[in-house]
């Protein structure tokens, strides 16, 4: 892969060792303050654009696509690896980066700097952005994210939701998802989701994503989940494990539930309130003392290979 110096990646030249080079998108989101904003308060949305890099085999047909969407530390090699393994077996590959345009350059150190809900919808205003194009097929849209970008697809998957938009995913891939955020009647319709977690995650519970699935699959949803074992987060970069000393985290912290019209569910209270936002929720889980600085992310022995062959089998087995 070739990229330019640039550190923007909207302005960064990348092709791939197959000899695709990624096409620039600008892709119309917004800013939700909040889920309640994104599907109930429409009306006050603020908002905005992101950027994107198309990847498409050169196939003649219109050919399925998968959305890679990343984490807290923005587009990093993995995610351009994952996508190139993508274009290898005939699957484009949509690569965003959420940052850019809101310039933001982690969220490690504060998640709150944009919201959940703007996460989420990121991947399904690519989606619509995507479907319109004549090289997409519309009906095999799918959608991968990794820790942050995890949990932006599993909320874009939920039908309340995603209902406010003309597109659905067709299949979901959660890498390693943070699920402090769910919704009580988390329906995915015909979507058909996975969740990927290491068993020595320090930033996201597994439990809390054990947990989540279960849910989806008692409202009848196909869903399902693998425990990898000794792995950290992002076991999946093939670089060895490190310490991410500004990493704030609380995975320990009680899930906050959100009613059908968006509106948060304070652990505390059990009252759905649609003025709460994030940042109140998180700062709620540190004070509990639930948070803690630094937290582990890498690889070990094979655990990257292992994690890319479990994705390439659910990509290449539903799209």
């Amino acid at each position: 892969m070739a990229n330019s110096k640039s550190t923007l990646f909207r302005d960064q030249t990348i092709r791939f060792g197959n000899g695709i080079e990624g096409i620039a998108l600008e892709i119309d989101s917004a800013n939700p303050v909040n889920y309640f904003d994104a599907i109930t308060d429409l009306a006050t949305i603020e908002t905005t654009q992101i950027d994107g890099k198309l990847f498409v085999p050169e196939d003649g047909t219109p050919v399925a696509v998968v959305i890679v969407v990343p984490g807290s530390l923005g587009v990093a090699p993995s995610h351009l690896a994952h996508a190139q393994a993508l274009t290898d077996h005939g699957i484009a590959a949509c690569v965003i980066d959420p940052f850019g345009s809101r310039s933001v350059t982690s969220t490690v150190a504060d998640q709150t700097q944009y919201s959940f809900a703007a996460s989420a919808w990121d991947v399904l205003a690519t989606a619509a952005h995507l479907a319109a194009r004549d090289d997409i097929d519309g009906a095999r849209i799918g959608a991968q994210g990794h820790s942050r970008g995890g949990s932006a697809v599993i909320t874009a998957a939920v039908e309340d939701f995603a209902a406010v938009f003309p597109v659905s995913l067709c299949a979901v891939y959660a890498a390693y998802p943070w699920c402090g955020h769910q919704f009580l009647a988390p329906s995915i319709g015909d979507t058909v989701l996975r969740a990927v977690i290491g068993d020595r995650d320090e930033w996201c519970l597994p439990q809390q994503v054990q947990g989540q699935i279960h849910a989806m699959r008692l409202t009848g949803g196909k869903a399902s989940f693998r425990l990898f074992a000794g792995a950290q987060h992002s076991f999946d970069r093939g670089t060895a494990v490190e310490l991410v000393e500004a990493a704030a985290v609380s995975p320990g912290a009680p899930t906050c539930y959100i009613d059908r019209t968006g509106a948060f569910i304070h652990p505390l209270t059990g009252v759905a309130d649609a003025t709460l936002m994030d940042r109140e929720l998180m700062i709620y889980g540190m004070k509990a003392g639930y948070g803690k600085r630094g937290a582990r992310i890498g690889s070990e022995g094979d655990q990257a290979a292992l994690f890319r062959e479990d994705m390439l089998n659910f990509w290449t087995g539903h799209l």
